[in-house]
């Protein structure tokens, strides 16, 4: 019998905690010939959301639990969730329900048609301010035209995953994983799976705007190289501006303007000259930095916790 797994993290969710298993359990009791586990991850939570997990998990042993011994992030804890699942096809899905579980079953059959991995792609997203949609089109935007790999627009976490692929995933040694990129960088047969994103059934989103310009970075970073590409260019037009500085300043002395001495030259160079290095050394230290996290070699997160995981160890 082929086993399907869940993959839901969680961040102050314990207003949704309920609600969000027994939607995912009626699903996938409803999906014949099937068994399943659902695998909570718990980034850190100081509510009550790894309380109530630990109750349901005590009550049903489909229920497995992973606890971190702090926040280490959504991706961080996408990742756990993905080293720790046993089934034939994964499905990741955040706990807010705006990824509505009732269209997983359509996810699966289009797995069992061969696809390696359906990815969700939002036809509305409801509840959503203006400015969260615009931002979200121009990262997606962004993210296409300086990466070397195409990313499907208005898709997010939501999506079904072969076995397969997971494991390539596993392989990967690189610590700062951005997983919307890896899923299209590796390939196989990928489809995508339209639907309709809902409101939040509780809480407040864990997404603000600071973790989504982070998320952003990631990717960036990650995919392309054309930010370090960005400054060479830079420079050469840095100096073309120069050279009409230059000139400028010659014409108007050979033209004997009224021209304070040394102005121009001086107020234009020191002010284009200092935003061009600015940006230079942010652009290398973002870099940098990843090369710095990476010789580090720390583990992406720490598991304080592990409930109904006993027989696998």
């Amino acid at each position: 019998m082929k086993k399907i797994s869940l993959v839901v993290p969680m961040y102050y969710e314990e207003k949704v905690v309920n609600e969000c298993y027994k939607r995912l359990t009626d699903v996938l009791k409803k999906l014949e010939n099937y068994d399943y586990e659902i695998i909570f991850i718990n980034d850190g939570s100081k509510d009550k959301t790894l309380d109530l997990l630990q109750e349901i998990a005590n009550k049903d042993k489909k229920i497995k639990v992973i606890s971190f011994s702090r926040n280490f992030g959504h991706q961080c804890a996408v990742e756990a969730g993905l080293n720790y699942v046993s089934g034939d096809a994964i499905v990741i899905i955040d706990a807010d329900l705006q990824d509505p579980p009732e269209s997983i079953p359509e996810m699966v059959k289009l797995w069992e048609e061969g696809n390696k991995v359906v990815y969700g792609k939002r036809k509305t997203r409801k509840g959503e301010s203006a400015f969260k949609l615009f931002t979200a089109k121009m990262f997606y935007k962004t993210l296409n035209s300086l990466s070397d790999v195409d990313i499907p627009k208005d898709t997010g976490d939501f999506r079904l995953v072969d076995r397969d692929v997971v494991e390539v995933l596993k392989s990967l040694p690189e610590h700062n994983k951005f997983l919307r990129g890896l899923w299209s960088w590796v390939g196989f047969k990928q489809t995508p799976y339209e639907y309709e994103r809902e409101e939040r059934f509780a809480g407040e989103t864990k997404y603000p705007l600071k973790k989504m310009l982070k998320l952003a970075f990631d990717g960036i970073i990650g995919f392309s190289t054309k930010p370090l590409k960005f400054i060479g260019t830079l420079g050469l037009f840095s100096i073309f501006v120069s050279f009409l500085i230059m000139i400028y300043t010659i014409v108007s002395f050979v033209a004997s303007r009224n021209l304070v001495t040394g102005w121009a030259s001086i107020m234009v160079a020191v002010t284009f000259f200092a935003g061009v290095q600015l940006v230079s050394i942010y652009i290398l230290s973002e870099y940098i930095g990843r090369i710095y996290a990476e010789s580090q070699n720390r583990p992406r997160y720490i598991i304080e916790k592990k409930i109904n995981f006993e027989e696998e160890n």
